[in-house]
């Protein structure tokens, strides 16, 4: 019998020193007038929570046993990049996607004039449909002080059947 599976994601990224100004690029969007985020890629950490959600469904590894720092080729790669190419692993070690959801916890951006094209552009890249809710932490740990960004994600995959042999 073929169960889905299901798998978790979680990315943790610090806004950008205020002296080394970065773009905000979160869940495949651009910010503009926001503060960005410090990272080897562009910090998304929406996309990459999903990508790493995905990993783990299908017990292929990580974010950073694909796309780590040792690979300088992902050097400031967006993190849509990162989710499309993450999809392509998940479905080449033979699964399907069902979904991804993913909780955004931070103070800023306000995400919620944005849900909807985030959405989009995710499930886009991951061909398969992506939710995305945010919330704040009522000024608590790093993201309520407005140190940075997390986000938690979940996945569900679905192995697909193995060919049965030829009958004789």
């Amino acid at each position: 019998m073929i169960l889905p599976r299901t798998g978790i994601g979680v990315d943790i990224h610090a806004f950008a020193p205020e002296d080394s100004p970065a773009p905000l690029w979160l869940a495949g969007l651009f910010w503009e007038g926001e503060r960005g985020l410090s990272g080897h890629s562009d910090g998304d950490a929406v996309a990459h929570a999903a990508a790493d959600a995905l990993f783990s469904a299908a017990g292929v590894g990580d974010l950073g046993t694909h796309f780590g720092t040792d690979r300088p080729e992902y050097k400031g790669a967006s993190g849509v990049t990162l989710l499309v190419e993450a999809a392509r692993i998940v479905r080449a070690a033979g699964f399907e996607i069902g979904n991804v959801a993913v909780q955004f916890v931070g103070n800023r951006p306000i995400f919620s004039p944005r849900r909807q094209e985030a959405e989009a552009v995710l499930s886009a890249a991951a061909g398969a449909p992506v939710s995305v809710s945010a919330t704040t932490s009522d000024k608590l740990g790093f993201p309520g002080r407005g140190e940075g960004i997390t986000a938690i994600a979940t996945a569900l995959v679905i192995q697909n059947a193995p060919a049965s042999a030829p009958e004789r």
